[in-house]
């Protein structure tokens, strides 16, 4: 909402505030000014200009030499504008004038003749084009004959002003027209507010007798105001009404269309102005449309309606968009000469629907759609019957054509003071509360230690004991509230163990290198169970946005890959993410399903890329499961980790296992299936999903120091020949077994198949450590475990020692 600070003042008296220090207090009222604009624009030396005569340049076909009086002299001007013309009243920047973006005019020489000054259209005075009428959009602007030569111009234009623009939330709809801002900034600065004083000639002939009005669908549209005025002359509006139309960000058009956009403007209340001869039936009949009925409306686009769509028809077909648009076919135009000015109360449910329908929305449907006062339809349309007849010479015709069944009674709101302080946490005395409402001119009543109020029905956010604690809230002072901590026995906030340890989780995999990825919960009923560690019925959405959203997910790893693919598809090779999220798993309590926080990661591309060092490596399985393995060791949970081989649907039938800890599966870990890869133009690509919430709730046992050994380690290498099918976490579960409490360290540091070993058989070769903390060992004791180890691989695992 733009709101003029010069035609404010009409109704409530800011002369000598600052426009800096008004839009504090209102800011600091609730109501947020996010700019003040300057309309001057540090605009300097721009008068009025008549011009006397007007030629051709003889050297060039474009421009114009003009004489023009601009009041203390007549001076040459060259002129480029096609409109322009001799006997025009026009705005001249004389030489030394200043123009927006610090431009400065000079005295200058074009093709040969001399230059005095610059006739002005207004986008060069910064005015947007949008909003210039279009009979001057492109060329020179023409002022009013009334116009003296000499006087400053920007005073003449309205430009002298400054426009706060305000950032409305959507409950605040009254200070959706100026009178409602007036209310707001009296309440502010403890003054009345002014209203226009309606009055004009009526005539003797009733509006009655040249239109009938119907209303077939009272629940939409319960209140309808019809004012009939003849002999209109449609024409240019004065000035002052194009300023203002223009400083709140409205277009002109011509007297009568300003005059119900002004009132728009001024009321909130939405008009419309019919053409009564092409209306041509003397009847106005609102109705809900029929199925596939066309209008076009005033954008100039037909439009196919809907049953529910509320139309205003001439009860032969539609002639405008109740509460949205006009039709194209009752369009006032220059013939025009009698008028139908339409205010009425249209259901914001109705509007809201038919606006988004049709993908059309104006002035008028943004506010219908909050909510209009119903105190102000009929005012509304008497001020726009008075602005008619003042400016347009129209004769008012006697009464308005009515249907009213809207119930205008103001909402009663019963209220304590002591409840309003102890919201607030305040002690604001009732007297102070009364003076506060009273600013407001919200009807109040102490009775019996409550206030009963009476909500204004221009104030349409005020409807509970809440809205009300807050209107005194904010005009007491939001900054007045005192600042204080509860008074109760508590205990310092902090991170429960399970938050800590996704905390743990998130740092430990962005160290490693992934970025976090948030995904969508909702997914297609195809993806829904993609790569789920548990399967269950899918929760569908009874109204889902689209078929790709419309069930909840039972996995990570669909959306990550999807992710995946939208960043290689953009040149980013190498994509390593992970996400921490939640699974949706058949029915739980209430019919609800049950919420199972997951891990999940993919990464594709190379996990080493050392240019300088001519260093390249590709990920692969055991990047990966070195990550698992490193979040598990920081978590506490490395002890009982395992992995064994797993043949998962969508993911590759040698290179995928289940993550188990302590024999219980807790995910899953592998690369994708090549097929799935080449679908989705993705290289090798290696992911991990994990049930997160059972992996932290895995009790960890307590942290014990171990001092650093004192004595000497053993180490002892074998070379075992075993099983192609035999996977390496067996043998090392033997040698662990076997080992005994000397054993302290296994690692697997060669595998080989291939020459010297027979088909079907591999060599696999682990390096052992063997130490006691409190002692040396000897040889003998290290024999004798050692040879525990091999008799407990060759018997339970069939190894031999290779040779």
């Amino acid at each position: 909402m733009l709101v003029s600070t010069k035609w404010l003042n009409e109704y409530v008296n800011i002369e000598g505030i600052k426009p800096e220090d008004l839009a504090e207090q209102i800011t600091r009222s609730g109501i947020e000014v996010d700019s003040i604009i300057d309309r001057s624009q540090g605009i300097t030396n721009v008068v009025v200009g008549y011009v006397k005569e007007c030629v051709k340049h003889p050297e060039a076909d474009k421009l114009n030499i003009c004489q023009v009086d601009v009041g203390e002299e007549t001076t040459q001007i060259i002129c480029g504008a096609a409109n322009i013309a001799a006997g025009q009243k026009v705005v001249v920047a004389r030489p030394g004038a200043v123009l927006p973006g610090g431009m400065k005019i000079k005295k200058a020489k074009l093709r040969g003749e001399e230059s005095n000054g610059m006739i002005c259209s207004l986008q060069e005075l910064a005015v947007e084009g949008k909003l210039v009428a279009k009979k001057y959009a492109e060329g020179i602007y023409v002022l009013p004959e009334t116009a003296v030569p000499g006087e400053d111009a920007l005073a003449l234009l309205g430009l002298d002003d400054i426009v706060l623009e305000f950032d409305l939330t959507p409950n605040r709809s009254d200070a959706l027209s100026m009178l409602g801002v007036a209310y707001e900034v009296g309440a502010i600065l403890s003054q009345g507010v002014k209203l226009p004083e309606i009055s004009y000639p009526e005539s003797t002939e009733k509006a009655e007798d040249m239109l009938k009005l119907r209303i077939d669908a009272k629940e939409d549209n319960p209140m309808y105001v019809a004012k009939v005025v003849k002999n209109v002359k449609v024409g240019e509006s004065p000035l002052w009404l194009q300023n203002r139309l223009m400083a709140a960000g409205v277009r002109p058009h011509n007297n009568v269309v300003d005059i119900t956009n002004y009132v728009l403007m001024e009321y909130g209340q939405p008009l419309h102005a019919f053409d009564l001869d092409r209306i041509g039936t003397g009847q106005i009949t609102v109705r809900l449309a029929e199925e596939g009925e066309q209008l076009t409306t005033l954008d100039n686009v037909e439009r196919t309606l809907h049953p529910h769509q509320l139309v205003i028809t001439n009860d032969k077909e539609s002639i405008a968009l109740a509460g949205v648009m006009g039709g194209l076919n009752t369009e006032v135009h220059e013939g025009t000469t009698t008028v139908v000015i339409e205010s009425a109360y249209f259901a914001p449910a109705s509007v809201r629907r038919t606006s988004r329908e049709l993908g059309l929305r104006s002035d008028a449907s943004t506010r219908f759609e909050k909510g209009v006062d119903p105190n102000r339809v009929a005012a509304a349309a008497e001020r726009a019957a008075q602005l008619m007849s003042e400016i347009a010479g129209g004769e008012v015709l006697a009464g308005s054509v009515t249907v009213d069944e809207l119930d205008k009674t103001p909402k009663r709101i019963l209220l304590s003071p002591d409840t309003i302080n102890n919201h607030l946490g305040m002690k604001i005395s009732l007297e102070e509360m009364l003076s506060i409402l009273d600013r407001l001119q919200i009807k109040t009543e102490a009775v019996n230690g409550k206030l009963v109020i009476d909500a204004p029905t221009r104030r349409q956010d005020l409807n509970i004991e809440e809205d009300i604690i807050e209107e005194i809230a904010r005009m007491h002072g939001y900054d007045t509230i005192p600042m204080t901590l509860p008074v109760t026995e508590s205990t310092p906030g902090g991170l429960t163990p399970y938050q800590a340890k996704r905390r743990t989780v998130r740092a430990f995999l962005e160290g490693a290198g992934l970025y976090q990825a948030l995904t969508y919960s909702l997914t297609s009923k195809e993806q829904a169970q993609a790569y789920a560690l548990e399967t269950a019925p899918v929760t569908e959405l009874l109204m889902p946005m689209s078929e790709d959203r419309s069930v909840l997910r039972q996995s990570l790893l669909p959306h990550l890959l999807e992710a995946a693919t939208y960043n290689v598809a953009r040149r980013t090779d190498s994509v390593a993410l992970y996400e921490t999220g939640s699974v949706f798993l058949g029915k739980g309590e209430d019919d609800l399903p049950k919420e199972v926080e997951h891990v999940a990661a993919v990464i594709t591309g190379k996990w080493v890329d050392h240019a300088w060092q001519a260093e390249k490596k590709a990920v692969d399985f055991f990047v990966l499961k070195g990550i698992v393995e490193g979040m598990m060791n920081s978590l506490g949970l490395l002890k009982g980790l395992t992995f064994e081989k797993a043949d998962v649907k969508g993911m590759h039938p040698g290179r995928t296992a289940t993550i188990r800890h302590n024999g219980e599966n807790i995910g899953l870990i592998g690369q994708v299936h090549p097929s799935e890869q080449k679908k989705r133009d993705l290289k090798n690509t290696f992911v991990m999903e994990m049930n997160l919430e059972k992996v932290l709730s895995i009790e960890t046992e307590q942290l014990v120091y171990v001092p650093v050994p004192r004595f000497p380690s053993s180490s002892r290498d074998i070379a075992l020949v075993v099983s192609s099918e035999t996977s390496a976490g067996a043998l090392e579960n033997v040698i662990r077994n076997a080992g005994g409490k000397l054993l302290k360290d296994i690692k697997l540091f060669d595998l080989y198949e291939g020459d010297n070993v027979e088909d079907g058989k591999k060599s696999v070769a682990f390096s052992l450590t063997y130490t006691d903390s409190e002692r040396t060992l000897t040889d003998e004791e290290v024999v004798k475990a050692h040879e525990n180890v091999l008799n407990a691989l060759t018997t339970e695992a069939g190894a031999l020692l290779r040779g």
